[in-house]
């Protein structure tokens, strides 16, 4: 039996976000008990011209969101990336997480062959649904789930594996 779009996409990027999510609660403990001023941990950056930690969670939720709704042919939702604290962080992963969780499976499923046109800066990438999500959406997405452990784990936050998994 075939694995469904939804499948792949829905509860994938919804256990991401939760367990990104995880991540930034152990952060903002780590810089009260630390004394550290959490902006040094929101705004923290692996190399001068990669975004930081706030960027990497709003890519990160702009991916769901976005994969889902060109997916299923729906209404775009603009966010604003203003984000600057946990608590905004926070905030902005449980309204992607309740859009997810909006989607019915109908929208999804049954469009692997629909075209998906991503706009970019440059131009449109063209793709099917199934190539948008496997070669574009998930790898992406934890591209940008990765790079806010990375930062959060080279500041001393005690994170690891399981963490970033969201348990198991």
């Amino acid at each position: 039996m075939a694995t469904a779009l939804y499948d792949l996409t829905v509860p994938m990027f919804i256990r991401g976000l939760n367990a990104l999510s995880g991540l930034l609660d152990k952060g903002a403990a780590f810089a009260a008990e630390k004394g550290i001023d959490p902006a040094t941990l929101t705004g923290a950056q692996l190399i001068a011209d990669m975004k930081p930690l706030t960027a990497q969670v709003q890519f990160a939720c702009d991916t769901a969101k976005g994969t889902v709704t060109r997916l299923g042919d729906l209404e775009p939702v603009a966010m604003a990336d203003t984000e600057l604290t946990f608590a905004e962080l926070q905030a902005r992963i449980a309204k992607t997480i309740a859009l997810l969780e909006a989607v019915p499976r109908d929208k999804i499923d049954g469009r692997e062959d629909a075209a998906v046109v991503l706009k970019v800066p440059g131009g449109e990438i063209p793709f099917t649904g199934s190539s948008h999500v496997l070669t574009f959406s998930l790898p992406n997405f934890y591209f940008h789930l990765t790079t806010a452990y990375a930062l959060l784990r080279q500041a001393g936050v005690p994170i690891g594996k399981i963490d970033f998994l969201g348990g198991v």
